[in-house]
């Protein structure tokens, strides 16, 4: 190496450290609606992140009926009709019977504009087998959501959790992990971070939207889990 290669090596800047995974941003502050927030997925994840400091407003078609379901909640839970739920919130999980996400979302694709969505929709069927996933044209309901709504920013997350677990007063931990999957690292993170603030549970990276169709799907095994042996099966990832 030549004095001039010499001091041109010494010239380059050092490598940025890689950053922590686990540092994740403080989401404190953040309102976060959830539409659907009147059936047991929605009202029990309003009701955990309630009750661990957030601010939560839940969507349902009726104002009234959310805001009876807010009332039974408390920990200063809004209920609101779901475009205004969807304009007063930063963050906006969207917990809806299957066979009403696509209508849903196309007619609040004004009001969620500049949000960002978090999809925590699972497409099943059920026979006389069990549960089965189904497989949406788009490949998934994230993937759905993220073509409904052009103008959102998309996650996907809260897929396998237990309403049951989730709405008893008596659990003060959910132990779980979160899969949140997502095309942008600022906004995983935002998700990561708000599952990290219900006791016991953790937000994991899990991979880009084309990959959520897997994560949907492998409701279907934990119901069966749930049948056979009587439980209210999670998912954790170990070696992380």
């Amino acid at each position: 190496m030549t004095s001039t290669d010499s001091a041109a090596a010494e010239k380059q800047p050092a490598k940025a450290p890689a950053k922590d995974p686990w540092d994740l941003p403080d989401v404190s502050g953040l309102v976060v609606g959830v539409l659907g927030g009147t059936g047991p997925q929605g009202k029990g994840l309003a009701y955990r992140l309630a009750r661990a400091g957030q601010k939560v407003i839940i969507g349902s078609r009726a104002a009234e009926r959310a805001q009876a379901a807010a009332g039974e909640l408390g920990h200063g839970v809004e209920g609101a009709d779901n475009a205004e739920c969807a304009r007063r919130s930063d963050v906006v999980i969207v917990a809806v019977p299957w066979e009403g996400h696509g209508k849903t979302l196309q007619a609040l694709r004004e009001e969620l504009a500049g949000k960002l969505v978090v999809d925590c929709v699972n497409p099943l069927g059920f026979d006389k087998q069990g549960a089965y996933a189904l497989k949406p044209e788009e490949g998934s309901a994230a993937q759905q959501a993220a073509a409904l709504l052009p103008d959102s920013r998309v996650a996907a997350a809260f897929h396998h959790l237990s309403a049951v677990l989730l709405q008893d007063p008596e659990i003060a931990e959910i132990d779980t992990d979160v899969m949140v999957l997502g095309e942008e690292r600022a906004d995983v993170e935002i998700v990561q971070a708000l599952a990290g603030r219900i006791p016991g549970m953790r937000g994991i990276f899990a991979g880009r939207l084309r990959n959520a169709h897997q994560v949907e799907s492998l409701v279907a095994n934990l119901i069966s889990v749930n049948r056979r042996y009587k439980a209210h099966a999670g998912l954790r990832v170990t070696d992380v």
